[in-house]
């Protein structure tokens, strides 16, 4: 099993989420996360708008992979969203807005796991044939994609 699997339960696949800004994005992320989490949706929205506010964290091709750390929190977790209409990202590299996002929370005090985490997830959105699963799949075959990894 990857590592993926272990934080991404299918029931935290969205698709078709209607955000109109970034603010609102991260407003249904953290409501959405705090149910799997157990943490507040504030200190959730908190973080992840601290670590946007270091530089964007979009990807290119349509991906964004916001992520924080928060303390209390017991094990990484994560949510995927795949917008019904994408969103301006600041800052994304390729300056095209933004439809897949992937949510990531790790505990505070979880550096390399964090890292380990984000590369994991950097490799998989690099390849084009992922990307294109995600645009096509329904909710269950996405998390299938993410939970089989690059062997999906």
């Amino acid at each position: 099993m990857n590592e993926l699997a272990k934080l991404l339960p299918a029931q935290n696949v969205f698709v078709e989420v209607d955000a109109r800004s970034q603010k609102r994005l991260f407003e249904v992320a953290a409501e959405l996360l705090e149910q799997s989490s157990k943490v507040s949706r504030r200190v959730i929205f908190d973080s992840l708008l601290a670590r946007e506010r270091l530089g964007s964290t979009a990807l290119g091709h349509g991906i964004a992979l916001p992520h924080g750390r928060v303390k209390n929190l017991r094990e990484a977790t994560g949510v995927f969203l795949r917008l019904s209409t994408p969103i301006s990202f600041d800052a994304a590299p390729d300056d095209l807005p933004v439809r897949f996002v992937f949510f990531l929370l790790v505990p505070e005090h979880a550096p390399e796991h964090h890292l380990q985490i984000l590369s994991e997830l950097v490799q998989l959105f690099g390849e084009a044939a992922f990307r294109t699963r995600l645009e096509q799949a329904g909710a269950a075959d996405i998390h299938l994609a993410f939970t089989a990894g690059q062997d999906a």
